[in-house]
C-alpha cells in the first residue's frame, strides 16, 4: 500500500474547515542566522497545538459509522490523544485515550479538556509503546476501533496535508523549497509530507530529525526493517518512540532524503533560543526541526528551508529542567564530587584559588563526616564561558586529584543530581 498525491489532496479537502490553515512564516533571526531563507510551518498554533488533529480527525471521519459505535481507542504520548479527543468530541464518538504514565501533566488535561465527557484517560506503561500495547488488547477485548498514531494511510494522508498547505504558500510567493524538515517520532508525519512533497516538488530535499535518544527511524533504516530499540531517551516525550510502523518507514525509505539525530540538550537550547528571540512557544519534538539546521548550516546557505514546527503544547513546569539540560549541552554547567578539607576556610580558598572571577556555584552538598579530614561534595558549577573547562579541570586536579566530573558517570549524576 502506497501514500500517493491524490489521497493526501482528498485528505486536505475533508479537513477544509475543520483544522486550522496554519501559516508558513518568513523567520528573520533564523535566516540571518543560518544565511538562508528560513520558513517556519507553524503547527504550533493548530487548534490543539499540533498537527496531530489532521491525521486523526481524517482517520476517524474514515471510520464507518458501524465500527464507531462502540467507541474508539488510541494510545499517545499526547498530541494524538488531543486530536482524536478533540475530533470525538465534534463528532459525539465516545474514546478510550491510553497515556504513558511519564507524559507530562499539561497534555493529560488538555486531552481532558478536548475531549469533555466522551473521553476516558487511561495512564499505562512507562513509554508510548508500552502504553500502546495496552490500548490494542483492550481495543480487540472490547470490540473497538483502533485509531493508530502514525501507522496507517489515513493517517498518514491526514499528517501530509501539512505539505499541502506549504506548497500552496511556496507557489504563491513564487519560491522553490529547497529543503524541508520534519520530526520523526513513528513517522507519520514525515511519511505524509515528505510522500506529497517529492510528487510536486522532487528536487526539495526532504530531511527526517529524530533526538539522539530515540533513532527508531535510523535502526529501521540500519536493520532494512522497523526494529524495537532497548530503551529511548523520554525527554522529547512527542517523538520518544521504540519502534516506526512497517508503512511509515517504506514511505520514508522511498521519499526521505536523509536522517539527523539532535542531541536532547541541543532541542533545549533551541527552545529556549525560539522562545526567548522569536516568542515561540513549542515542546521538545516541536523543536527538533530548527535543531537540525545547525547541523546542516553549510548545504543551507542561500536556500530556501522550511521547518515544520510540529507542536507546541509544552508544560511550563519543565522550563528548569530545559534550561538546565541547555546549559549542560552548551558546556557552561557541570557536576562534580569532590573531597573538601574539613575545616573553617575550605570553601573560601576553593572560591577565591580555582573559580574564575565570573563562575558560579549553583549547587552545594556537603554532609560533615566526623573523624575525617575531609568530606565529599557535590559541586554545581555555571561557566562564564566554555573555553574556562580545562583551566577549572586543572586547578580541580591540585585541590583534590581524585574528583569526579559526573559528566562522565550518568549513573551517578542521576542519582546525585
Amino acid at each position: 500500500m502506497k501514500l500517493t498525491k491524490e489521497k493526501i489532496e482528498s485528505a486536505y479537502d475533508a479537513l477544509n474547515g475543520v483544522v486550522t490553515k496554519t501559516p508558513l512564516q518568513y523567520d528573520l533571526y533564523l535566516s540571518q542566522k543560518y544565511q538562508c531563507n528560513v520558513y517556519l510551518k507553524r503547527e504550533d498554533l493548530q487548534k490543539v497545538r499540533s498537527f496531530k488533529l489532521r491525521g486523526a480527525y481524517y482517520a476517524i471521519k474514515q471510520t464507518s459509522p458501524e465500527k464507531l459505535k462502540n467507541g474508539v481507542v488510541c494510545a499517545s504520548a499526547g498530541n494524538h490523544a488531543q486530536g482524536v479527543a478533540y475530533t470525538c468530541h465534534e463528532m459525539n464518538v465516545s474514546a478510550t485515550i491510553f497515556m504513558p504514565t511519564t507524559t507530562p501533566q499539561q497534555k493529560i488535561s488538555q486531552v481532558k479538556f478536548f475531549g469533555g465527557d466522551e473521553v476516558t484517560v487511561q495512564l499505562i506503561g512507562d513509554t508510548f509503546d508500552a502504553s500502546a500495547k495496552a490500548a490494542k488488547e483492550y481495543a480487540k477485548a472490547n470490540s473497538k476501533a483502533f485509531i493508530d498514531p502514525f501507522n496507517d494511510l489515513n493517517i498518514m494522508a491526514g499528517q501530509g496535508t501539512v505539505a499541502v498547505e506549504v506548497f500552496q504558500e511556496a507557489n504563491a510567493s513564487e519560491f522553490q523549497v529547497d529543503y524541508l524538515l520534519a520530526a520523526i517520532g513513528g513517522g507519520g508525519l514525515v511519511s505524509g509530507v515528505s510522500a506529497y512533497t517529492k510528487n510536486v516538488s522532487p528536487t526539495t530535499a526532504v530531511i527526517g530529525v529524530e533526538p539522539l535518544g530515540a533513532q527508531s527511524m535510523r535502526a529501521a533504516f540500519d536493520e532494512g526493517k522497523p526494529v524495537m530499540l532497548d530503551s529511548v531517551e523520554k525527554f522529547v516525550d512527542g517523538a520518544a518512540v521504540k519502534q516506526v510502523g512497517d508503512l511509515t518507514y517504506e514511505h520514508a525509505l522511498e521519499y526521505v532524503d536523509k536522517l539527523l539525530a539532535i542531541d536532547e540538550g541541543q532541542v533545549c537550547s533551541t527552545i529556549l533560543e525560539l522562545y526567548t528571540k522569536q516568542a515561540i512557544v513549542v515542546e521538545p519534538a516541536g523543536a527538533l526541526s530548527v535543531s537540525a539546521l545547525e547541523l546542516i548550516k553549510d548545504d543551507i546557505r542561500g536556500k530556501n528551508v522550511v521547518c515544520i514546527i510540529s507542536g507546541g503544547n509544552n508544560d511550563i513546569n519543565r522550563m528548569e529542567e530545559i534550561e538546565e539540560r541547555s546549559l549542560i549541552f552548551e558546556g557552561l554547567k557541570h557536576y562534580f564530587v569532590i573531597n573538601f578539607p574539613q575545616r573553617p576556610g575550605a570553601l573560601r580558598e576553593f572560591v577565591t584559588d580555582i573559580l574564575g572571577p565570573d563562575d558560579d556555584i549553583t549547587r552545594f552538598e556537603y554532609t560533615k563526616k566526623v573523624n575525617r579530614g575531609t568530606g565529599p561534595v557535590v559541586l554545581g558549577i555555571l561557566l562564564k564561558n566554555k573555553e574556562e573547562l580545562p583551566n577549572l579541570l586543572d586547578k580541580m586536579a591540585e585541590f583534590d586529584p581524585k574528583y569526579i566530573d559526573l559528566s562522565d558517570n550518568p549513573s551517578l549524576y542521576a542519582l546525585l543530581v
